[in-house]
């Protein structure tokens, strides 16, 4: 299975569009999404310096338009555009924060138009949110991960991000994020992030308001790729799940980290992180050392070739394999597992809830990451289980 990630805000350079400029259609395709999003993008990602793009208005829907013209390119997005290579289940799609937009767009659930456009609406409204009060975020590296969400918590702080390899994102009030900084958790370090705010906390309540009166007028379509949610790592099943979770996200976490173990669990082979890339590849290359799984930053036009060749050979893998008789669904953490109430048997379409685990600090839900029917519990409610774990068995479905 082929993994394609969209980066989110934080991950765009100085002149970062301007490689890509020599393909044919770019410079139209870039003045068309700044038309859509009301922002000079051609402008900030040629000449804009890196105080001009860090603008969260601008920032995000540059990093999205950026991001769906090379998934264009590589022939991933719906509509007159063939997307033959992204076909059916053979390959899922996850993005990071604001790259969730990017996402929805290449599995079909919006339109690259409804994208940029919503990823400006966002981008504007966050940073009315961040002008509300000053707040800031600090990337703690390292530590044990109990210790550094007590520290946050002793802070007034909150994990905004857990991205896996050993990273969280703390948000807050700046006093917060400088006591943090004075007083790291054992083993960690913590680095200021230059930002306007504390993304993905309560504090950017109005900018989810925002957008909460906005998507009634969107009409999504269901995922036609398989695609994964940024709350809980889970394959989201419909257009409508997808959308509202885009909205909710705003205000919650970012689990990265739940995204990484679900394409582990699904036995990626390879991945392709679109522009700009390399902080996600980052994460899953320390995430999955010594998996053998290739990941592919596309950096610039001459990776493209590269991208091609890996997504050529997952679909020519996946029309050649063997479909495994059942896989194993597997607790993405530690707690006390609480399963749902679906019988064995039961005909369940990808992102089907199939229970919690409730932990010390937090509550993870689990969901199919594929069509199939349910074999057979492994579990039952109260079983402490670890992460990786074996809960349940799924005979997957192949689509006609």
């Amino acid at each position: 299975m082929l993994a394609v990630l969209a980066p989110g805000q934080g991950a765009q350079k100085p002149g970062m569009l301007a490689d890509w400029l020599e393909l044919p259609g770019a410079e139209s395709f870039f003045r068309w999404a700044g038309a859509i999003a009301d922002a000079d993008l051609l402008t900030l990602g040629t000449e804009g310096d890196a105080e001009a793009i860090a603008d969260t208005a601008v920032t995000q829907p540059l990093v999205v338009a950026m991001s769906l013209f090379v998934a264009r390119e590589l022939g991933g997005l719906p509509g007159p555009v063939t997307h033959t290579p992204y076909a059916g289940r053979d390959v899922v799609i996850a993005g990071h924060s604001v790259g969730e937009l990017t996402a929805a767009a290449v599995a079909g659930v919006l339109t690259v138009e409804a994208a940029i456009a919503l990823t400006a609406v966002r981008g504007r409204a966050m940073a009315a949110a961040c002008a509300q009060t000053p707040t800031g975020m600090s990337a703690v590296l390292g530590g044990d991960p109990d210790e550094v969400l007590a520290s946050l918590e002793r802070h007034g702080l909150a994990p905004a991000n857990l991205n896996g390899a050993g990273q969280v994102v703390a948000a807050g009030p700046l006093d917060g994020l400088a006591a943090l900084r004075a007083d790291p958790p054992a083993k960690a370090r913590v680095m200021p992030l230059s930002v306007a705010g504390a993304f993905h906390t309560p504090f950017m309540a109005s900018a989810r308001e925002q957008l909460e009166g906005l998507v009634d007028g969107l009409t999504p379509m269901d995922p036609s790729r398989l695609l994964l949610s940024n709350a809980d790592g889970a394959a989201v099943s419909t257009g409508a799940e997808a959308l509202r979770r885009l909205v909710t996200q705003v205000t919650s976490p970012v689990r990265f980290d739940a995204c990484l173990a679900t394409l582990r669990d699904l036995g990626v082979s390879a991945v392709i992180e679109l522009p700009p890339a390399g902080a996600l590849a980052g994460l899953a290359k320390r995430e999955w050392k010594g998996a053998g799984i290739e990941i592919l930053a596309v950096s610039s036009p001459a990776d493209l070739d590269r991208a091609r060749q890996l997504i050529a050979a997952e679909r020519g893998r996946a029309e050649a394999e063997h479909f495994p008789d059942w896989r194993v669904v597997v607790a993405p953490a530690r707690g006390t597992v609480s399963p749902a109430e679906v019988a064995e048997g039961s005909h369940l379409p990808a992102g089907t809830p199939l229970g919690c685990i409730r932990g010390r600090r937090e509550e993870v839900n689990v969901s199919a990451a594929y069509d199939g029917v349910l074999a057979e519990w492994l579990v039952h409610e109260g079983d402490l289980v670890d992460a990786g774990d074996p809960i349940a068995r799924l005979y997957p479905e192949v689509s006609a």
